[in-house]
């Protein structure tokens, strides 16, 4: 029984590999043909999307879609406040984050600390996202703008999650019929602690209330 047990979790382990592979492939494609961007390149973000949002129990397309709004997918892109790369990171108001951060304009860093970011804001808002996104990027006209974009990348992203909350996504349930909003407790628990990740990461004392917003 124990050996049928082994090979059932590695044929499952072997299937999400395979899945997440071809996600990637796909987003990688798509960001090629979308945003101009060479196949190494899409490929890397690409890598780094699925990385982060695996880590960080986020939606692929939610990443995707920040990263179109914020740079469209240039690395070396800066904005308001010392904003840079590709999540547009405001240095000076994640210190504790990027201690150990070289450089970053590289993508699969910055994607990872504008995650980890996220993250801490939805960890604050106790899993509202769209409390969340208001901090990441200052405004609730910022997080409707996000929740917009989610559905020009859920299907390529293969993310299903993002698609089954449009609620929490477009901002709560207000002024909504309450039998079509998901139940309080779902999106939170879609954002519940990474295992092995319950100090956060790349610097957890940035994971904390009050955080500033990433880009403003």
């Amino acid at each position: 029984m124990s050996r049928l047990l082994c090979l059932i979790v590695l044929s499952i382990g072997l299937m999400q590999a395979a899945m997440a592979e071809e996600n990637t492939d796909r987003m990688s494609a798509y960001l090629t043909h979308k945003f101009g961007l060479t196949k190494d390149k899409a490929q890397k973000i690409s890598d780094a999307v699925q990385s982060a949002a695996s880590k960080y129990s986020l939606p692929p397309a939610l990443l995707l879609a920040i990263i179109s709004i914020e740079s469209r997918f240039k690395e070396k892109a800066k904005g308001a406040n010392g904003a840079t790369g590709l999540m547009q990171v405001v240095p000076g108001a994640h210190r504790g984050l990027l201690r150990n951060v070289k450089d970053l304009t590289e993508p699969t860093t910055n994607i990872e600390v504008g995650s980890a970011i996220l993250y801490g804001y939805m960890r604050s808002a106790n899993g509202d996202l769209s409390a969340a996104l208001k901090s990441y990027g200052g405004s609730r006209a910022y997080a409707q703008k996000v929740s917009l974009r989610v559905e020009d990348f859920a299907e390529v992203a293969g993310s299903q999650d993002a698609a089954q909350y449009p609620d929490a996504l477009a901002g709560g349930c207000e002024a909504r019929s309450a039998d079509r909003c998901a139940a309080p407790g779902n999106w939170a628990n879609s954002f519940a602690m990474p295992a092995g990740n319950a100090a956060g990461a790349i610097g957890a004392p940035g994971l904390s209330n009050g955080l500033p917003a990433a880009s403003n």
